[in-house]
């Protein structure tokens, strides 16, 4: 039994024939784990700000003395940003060469 057989279907991807901003995410992220810190930056360009974005939140909760809302408004407009470059990158540019 693989980690593989456990990652949801994205919707967007299953029922429209479309990738949406963040396809590739759980795939990236085990990347990250399983040591291949290209692949998952090419699998997905946001996944060292969306794993940074998610130990902030872990953070706000066990450091509870501390407000991080303003970095984590912060990762959230980084990752966004990152998301939809690399999507019409992705489509734009890899798709017609």
């Amino acid at each position: 039994m693989k980690i593989e057989d456990f990652m949801l279907t994205c919707p967007s991807k299953k029922f429209l024939g479309i990738e949406c901003f963040g396809c590739g995410t759980q795939r990236a992220i085990v990347m990250v784990f399983e040591g291949r810190f290209a692949d998952a930056f090419h699998m997905f360009p946001a996944v060292y700000t969306l794993l940074l974005f998610f130990a902030t939140i872990v953070l706000n909760f066990v450091d509870r003395k501390r407000n991080y809302g303003n970095i984590l408004i912060f990762l959230a407009i980084i990752n966004a940003v990152i998301m939809v470059i690399s999507y019409f990158y992705k489509h734009l540019y890899l798709n017609t060469h």
